[in-house]
């Protein structure tokens, strides 16, 4: 007699899908998008007392992000996305999961919500038969990633805010600086 066991260990296993919006309503295209990297803002400590030097980073202060989005072919609904304003994306996304137990796939929501600017737009190239991949590259000033209904990041460099995980890690600083 076969036992299933009880579900203890989700697997991601693949990217199912996702689609690029404008505003939360307006789908701009099929592409793929490459997400920001979190790189702190680093100083070298080093000194008396101190054997060599190290990088701390700075809590809540990032480096510049960008989005990449690489459209398969430009599009009229992407190419407002020079214009110099801010601009709200949204990146929605299905992630597909292999519960150990149940042998059985869990489907997960992922969503990303990026305010941004302009910062690269690329048309791409001509080339018959062939994607054009037309690249947009956006300057990052607030992000949110939710998993599964689950909020784990937001960073909003403008009100410096940044909450991981449900911990604001900035508040005691905006309160040591009177905001």
């Amino acid at each position: 007699m076969s036992q299933i066991l009880p579900s203890t260990n989700l697997i991601p296993a693949v990217l199912t899908n996702a689609k690029v919006y404008k505003d939360g309503v307006d789908q701009l295209g099929v592409a793929t998008v490459e997400a920001p990297d979190f790189e702190y803002l680093t100083e070298s400590l080093t000194g008396l007392g101190i054997a060599g030097e190290m990088d701390v980073p700075v809590a809540g202060h990032f480096k510049a992000q960008t989005l990449k989005i690489k459209w398969n072919t430009v599009n009229d609904k992407a190419v407002v996305l020079m214009q110099p304003i801010a601009h709200h994306i949204e990146v929605r996304a299905n992630i597909q999961q292999l519960d150990t137990g149940s042998g059985k796939f869990v489907n997960k929501a992922v969503k990303i919500v990026a305010k941004s600017m302009p910062k690269k737009i690329g048309i791409g190239k001509f080339e018959p038969g062939k994607k054009m991949d037309s690249e947009t590259e956006l300057e990052i000033y607030y992000y949110k990633l939710w998993i599964g209904g689950k909020e784990l990041v937001e960073l909003d460099k403008l009100n410096f805010i940044f909450v991981l995980n449900g911990v604001d890690q900035l508040a005691e600083v905006r309160a040591n600086l009177g905001m």
